[in-house]
């Protein structure tokens, strides 16, 4: 049986005597000088051992005796010649004592005042200590597998030790590791882009594109050893091992590249988006994975893979800019079931996320002008005024058609009923919108968000009209008011409060800016919106102008990123994306992200060109947001330790991308 004393003096020999053959062979060159040194330090370091192995000979004797103490003869030889490996550790993890069973399994590796925790992944000791776990499946540790049972055992008074005992489990292991690699995966494929793709095809090439698509899908379902069937004409449903489907994801999926750079003259590339179910008890659950995975990868905009793994899920690719759709079809669509809601409801409620800008106030503002003149009874939810709303919002207190329209979320939650409506703008993660109590009180939820669809995304809405294509919530709201009404009628104010959430989101229009974009903005101009006015909503004072001055100098460039911390004194969210705006203005600053404390938490805001996906960055970090604007926020943490997570995420996304 090895002990902390047998191996302390085994290793201290082995030593010693290497360090004895290097003295004779020094004195063998004749290098005498150096080998008397040498020879000094040499007879130092016997002394020094002989007291300190004494020392430990005496305090490994007084564990033992401690330790026996605790335990009568019976049950220290029952311990001794235990079959199973046995570890005795102290309450901080450190290793004291251990069985000849477990020195064969560490091939006689000295791990004594080892941490447990660097052999056994998973053990907690403080768990252990606090009865709240004892046993723990599956650790691994040399390539074997056990199941780890504890006890804690008092030695003496306020002196505690941890028994760890080892039950090989690495064959059960192995069995159930085949059946569950053996499960069949459903993985479901469709080109999202496919009838765009083909309207910007010659039309000789178009035969030959499909065929080429549909070759690829197919030679990458037989590599995966897998079954595939077209169901229809842009959709594909697989049928695969889950080896096999985690091999692919080591791989990155590389099955959105081959789709990406099919090239037959055709203007558009061709994106896929995948959902992958895994994990379920029957196929059939594994294709409800799938399905809730396909719809999620595209509600971020598409080319791109979800797997939905039970509860679990993992993005991959996403990288690519989301491409404007050309029709309205969609958006007349959605238009008239949200006027039925509407009709049917007795009162409506619109809120938008926490930390409202003009777009979601914006959004909210031309909803709530619509509704209000269907003569239905309408509420916007708003808890909190800050800098980014206060200057329109001063406007439209002023305006007696807005003198109930804003309530706390305290008397929604006791307004609402059954009948009622909730209308989210802007948002449709839990963890971003302004009430989940007013959420959970609503019956029939509509969701109109322009964000890539996140995983914590709102369950259960009625009518979701989540488009990551479009520039802000505000030109989704200014399309759908069109179907609405025949003629919207919507006031200078709200015309231009629509017109500063599109400015906003676009940054002057300057990104996410496409053909529909102009065509709201011009809506909204024929209204009377005035763009001096709309300036005039995000105008700043010289204080605040020296407070991003100062956020400015904190910043430091890395890969073309710029990353900057808001000073102590400085605990404005609104005033850190400014900054994160401005930073993209220097010359080689591709994407920009801020830090600033808000309370116990620290919230970033990350802004890019277009070529960095911010969002995918702070998804990370569990944020999110879209390809060129996103955010995160940190719970109990220091500017030290979210620079370094940030910094992590950072390098995970361009390893990735390599």
């Amino acid at each position: 049986m090895l002990n902390k004393y047998d191996y302390f003096v085994v290793n201290n020999v082995l030593y010693m005597l290497i360090i004895a053959l290097l003295i004779f062979i020094m004195f063998l060159y004749k290098l005498f000088f150096i080998a008397a040194i040498f020879l000094i330090l040499y007879i130092f370091l016997i002394l020094y051992n002989i007291k300190n192995i004494k020392l430990r000979k005496h305090q490994w004797k007084k564990f033992i005796e401690d330790f026996s103490l605790t335990l009568d003869s019976a049950n220290k030889n029952t311990i001794i010649h235990l079959p199973f490996p046995l570890v005795i550790i102290d309450t901080k993890g450190k290793i004291l004592w251990y069985n000849k069973n477990f020195s064969s399994i560490i091939k006689e590796e000295d791990v004594l005042n080892t941490n447990i925790s660097k052999l056994l992944k998973g053990i907690n000791v403080r768990h252990i200590l606090d009865k709240n776990k004892t046993t723990f499946r599956y650790s691994k540790l040399k390539e074997r597998y056990y199941d780890i049972y504890s006890d804690v055992i008092n030695v003496s008074n306020d002196n505690d030790v941890i028994l760890i005992y080892l039950y090989d489990v690495t064959e059960v292991f192995m069995l159930i590791k085949s059946i569950d690699d053996n499960k069949e995966g459903i993985m479901l494929l469709e080109v999202d882009n496919l009838d765009d793709v083909l309207k910007a095809t010659d039309e000789d090439k178009k035969p030959f594109l499909i065929a080429k698509v549909e070759k690829a899908i197919n030679t990458y379902a037989q590599s995966l050893n897998g079954m595939c069937k077209k169901y229809s004409n842009n959709k594909y449903i697989l049928s695969i091992q889950s080896k096999y489907i985690k091999k692919e994801m080591n791989k990155k999926f590389d099955i959105l590249d081959i789709i990406r750079e099919i090239n037959i003259s055709n203007k558009i590339t061709t994106t896929l988006s995948v959902g992958v179910g895994l994990g379920g008890e029957t196929p059939l659950k594994n294709y409800k994975f799938a399905l809730a995975a396909k719809e999620l990868a595209l509600g971020r905009g598409g080319d791109q893979v979800v797997v939905k793994e039970r509860d679990k899920l993992m993005f991959y690719g996403g990288k690519t800019k989301e491409l404007e759709k050309r029709t309205k079809v969609k958006a007349r669509v959605i238009a008239q079931a949200l006027l039925n809601l509407i009709n049917e409801s007795n009162k409506v409620f619109i809120m938008g996320h926490v930390n409202p800008d003009i777009d979601c106030v914006g959004a909210a503002i031309g909803l709530y002008s619509t509704i209000s003149g269907l003569g239905k009874e309408c509420y916007i939810i708003l808890d909190e005024m800050n800098n980014a709303i206060k200057l329109a919002l001063k406007k439209f207190q002023k305006n007696y058609k807005y003198n109930n329209a804003f309530i706390k979320s305290e008397r929604a939650i006791s307004l609402i009923d059954k009948n009622d409506l909730l209308i989210l703008v802007d948002v449709h993660s839990k963890g971003y919108v302004q009430s989940v109590d007013v959420v959970t009180n609503a019956c029939k939820i509509v969701i109109i968000d322009h964000h890539r669809k996140s995983g914590d995304f709102i369950e259960g809405a009625i009518l979701n009209y989540i488009e990551p294509y479009a520039s802000s919530a505000s030109e989704l709201v200014t399309e759908i008011i069109q179907y609405i009404l025949d003629k919207p009628k919507l006031e200078i104010i709200e015309a231009e409060a629509l017109l500063a959430g599109i400015y906003l989101d676009t940054k002057n229009f300057s990104f996410k800016t496409g053909v529909r974009t102009f065509e709201a903005a011009s809506f909204l101009r024929g209204l009377g919106a005035d763009t001096v006015n709309v300036k005039k909503f995000f105008s700043y004072d010289l204080d605040k102008y020296l407070k991003k001055a100062d956020i400015i100098k904190s910043s430091e460039i890395n890969r073309n990123i710029a990353i900057a911390v808001c000073p102590e004194y400085i605990n404005d969210i609104v005033l850190a994306a400014q900054v994160a705006d401005e930073l993209l203005n220097i010359t080689d600053i591709q994407a920009s992200f801020v830090l600033v404390k808000i309370e116990d938490d620290i919230l970033i805001s990350g802004r890019s060109l277009g070529n960095i996906n911010v969002q995918v960055i702070l998804e990370y970090l569990g944020g999110g947001g879209h390809m060129t604007m996103a955010g995160a926020k940190m719970k109990f943490i220091t500017f030290e330790d979210c620079l370094k997570k940030l910094k992590i995420a950072i390098d995970k996304y361009f390893k990735e991308g390599e």
